[in-house]
């Protein structure tokens, strides 16, 4: 037996330096420990063996199967082995070693040290819980997310006090306008101005009932003068066909024809005076008419904030009344401010729409006598010096049927 097992040990093999020298056991489990921390172990291949080297195949054990306790790092053991750094002071109770040439064969002065300070951080990891790896990112992260925040906060603050303001002054022009409704509120009037704003709309009601009956006229107008080109044609066709009656139906083709003629011409008078009624009514009117709306808004808030500073100022002075006082006076200011800009706007806009009304209805009117009497007369070089005169153009005949490629 003793024979068998010197036959193994001679079989095992030595670990020996560059020098020639046996490494000692605590060297080979320093090369372990650093084949572990580059590489980490793999216990999954890795078998135990019971004998030597020429021992049988039935000695190997496999650690699968194995249940122990698992591998802990000691950081103690690194800090032993480890030679002390240039430069610094000797830390009590460790032992000085010299450097010699099997430390520089391993790299000791480059790769170990590397390997220890990775082995202080996996231990301070394990020790604290922290990720240092990633700690800069969680850091940009966390900082981008409090950014987004405040600036949502910031938004929903601003859409609070938008609102806010708002319903105070909902609130405010609510109580005044009942107040008023009910006779217990004043209100400002400008007397001059609100008998203008009242012809005003009695005049746009009464321009609208013009155009009202002119597009009627028109289209009635419209209906005559294609009945009467359809008889035309009719009267033309039978003085082809009826030889005994060719100068009868000739001549009230003629006139037919004629007629229709004029009508056209005086279609093309009246819808152009249809277009200038209906800018004047629907676009000139109306704007001004917005002013106007913009205007009483604004009176009605310039009397609400009016009434808020003269029940504020019947009150008690105290100092809380007297920064509400304040407040309310400025709002008050800028109300007031508003309302004699808007003020002057419609006046201004007030005093050009008269003036365009009388320019354009002067010119409308005498368009729409003129080409009205001349076609009842039947005065066709009168009636087409009228269209002359106020530069009316007319549609070529047929335009407003639709091209034979539109039907097809």
């Amino acid at each position: 037996m003793a024979d068998s097992f010197m036959g193994k040990a001679a079989t095992m093999e030595i670990p020996i330096n560059s020098n020639g020298e046996t490494l000692a056991e605590d060297d080979s489990l320093e090369q372990d420990l650093q084949q572990v921390m580059v590489s980490g172990p793999n216990l999954n291949e890795t078998s135990v063996v019971s004998g030597g080297y020429g021992g049988p195949a039935g000695g190997i054990i496999p650690t699968s199967s194995i249940k122990g306790p698992a591998i802990r790092f000691n950081p103690q053991y690194v800090d032993r082995r480890s030679p002390p750094a240039p430069n610094c002071a000797p830390v009590p109770g460790a032992e000085s070693q010299p450097t010699d040439l099997r430390m520089k064969s391993r790299g000791q002065g480059v790769g170990l040290v590397s390997s220890q300070s990775a082995a202080r951080m996996i231990t301070n990891q394990n020790q604290t819980g922290q990720t240092f790896t990633g700690s800069g990112m969680h850091h940009s992260n966390s900082n981008q997310n409090m950014s987004v925040e405040e600036a949502n906060r910031g938004v929903a603050v601003e859409k609070l006090d938008s609102v806010k303001k708002w319903g105070i002054n909902t609130y405010k022009c609510t109580k005044q306008m009942f107040s008023e409704r009910f006779g217990r509120g004043s209100r400002t009037v400008d007397l001059e101005l609100e008998a203008q704003i009242d012809v005003l709309r009695d005049t746009k009601r009464k321009y609208e009932s013009v155009l009202r009956l002119t597009s009627a006229l028109t289209s009635h107008f419209y209906n005559m003068v294609q009945t009467q080109q359809a008889l035309g044609d009719t009267f033309a066709d039978l003085s082809q066909k009826s030889p005994e009656l060719r100068d009868e139906f000739g001549y009230n083709a003629e006139t037919q024809k004629l007629l229709c003629r004029n009508g056209e011409a005086l279609l093309g008078a009246i819808n152009f005076f249809v277009s200038s009624i209906n800018t004047l009514v629907n676009k000139t009117m109306e704007d001004t008419l917005m002013t106007i709306k913009l205007y009483e808004a604004a009176r009605l808030e310039f009397d609400a904030y009016r009434a808020d500073l003269e029940e504020l100022s019947l009150g008690p002075r105290d100092a809380a009344t007297m920064v509400r006082i304040e407040v309310s006076q400025q709002q008050y200011q800028v109300q007031r401010d508003k309302y004699e800009r808007l003020r002057s706007d419609v006046t201004i806009k007030l005093k050009f729409l008269e003036e365009n009304k009388v320019k354009v209805m002067h010119k409308q009117l005498l368009l729409f006598h003129n080409a009205i009497s001349a076609y009842f007369a039947g005065n066709q070089q009168q009636l087409e010096q009228t269209l002359r005169q106020f530069n009316v153009k007319l549609k070529p005949p047929g335009s407003d049927k639709p091209s034979w490629l539109e039907e097809s």
